[in-house]
């Protein structure tokens, strides 16, 4: 397999989180990260989170993402089949000297979230001008 090729994962639940105390099932979300010349793009899929129901925080360099479902969306339902279990969802990333944190943006829409890192100016690519000697 290339570096290039995208292979799906399993939605993984999260055995222990103490950082919340929110009762019920968290899961790592399924992430990708795109670069772009100005930012990196951060896409979570977060299915049944609502925006209300998201938490994006920075703490030094941690970024925390957390969305939660609302198991009383789910009750009364009787699936015919179920691929995932109904549960929050929880990631930590570590951001380094390279993202302006004071401009990181966030939108969820269709139940992807995605979070939008600028570059630190002294990251950016920029040109080089050679001058003759």
């Amino acid at each position: 397999m290339s570096p290039s090729d995208i292979e799906a994962r399993p939605k993984q639940k999260i055995e222990r989180r103490e950082e919340s105390t929110r009762p019920g099932a968290y899961f790592h979300p399924a992430v990708d990260i795109f670069e772009a010349a100005d930012e990196l793009v951060l896409l979570a899929d977060m299915p049944g989170v609502s925006p209300d129901s998201i938490d994006v925080n920075l703490e030094g360099d941690q970024l925390t993402i957390e969305g939660r479902v609302k198991p009383e969306d789910y009750e009364g339902l009787k699936p015919l089949h179920v691929e995932y279990g109904v549960g929050g969802f929880w990631r930590r990333f570590t951001l380094g000297e390279a993202i302006d944190c004071e401009s990181i943006k966030a939108q969820i829409k269709g139940g992807v979230l995605a979070l939008h890192l600028p570059k630190a100016e002294r990251a950016r690519a920029r040109r080089i001008t050679v001058q003759a000697s």
